[in-house]
């Protein structure tokens, strides 16, 4: 599937953009042609080619979340992830210690 309307928008699959970008960088289609073609505008496929260009794999991650934000999310996880295992060897050093001097 192509498109479904969300919120009253088109939205469009990942598979979809990129076979889009792919007819004007691989197939020799002019933007103009290959928006026409598919039913978008020529600014959004200008912006989808740009966004593979300069992101890659990473380009079209869907529900309008930006890359950006997923790269922070997984360094704050590891981060907690960290901090959480600290904080569990302090808990158990204490209990030691605690023992210790009775």
């Amino acid at each position: 599937m192509a498109s479904a309307k969300v919120n009253g928008r088109r939205e469009f699959t990942r598979e979809f953009k990129v076979a889009a970008v792919k007819l004007v960088t691989e197939q020799g289609y002019s933007v103009a042609e290959a928006a026409r073609k598919l039913g978008v505008r020529e600014n959004l496929l200008r912006r989808w080619k740009a966004q593979l260009a300069t992101q890659g794999a990473k380009a079209f991650s869907g529900h309008g979340v930006p890359v950006v934000l997923d790269d922070e999310l997984a360094r704050l996880r590891a981060e907690n992830k960290r901090l959480t295992m600290e904080r569990d060897i302090l808990k158990k050093a204490t209990a030691f210690f605690a023992r210790e001097s009775l």
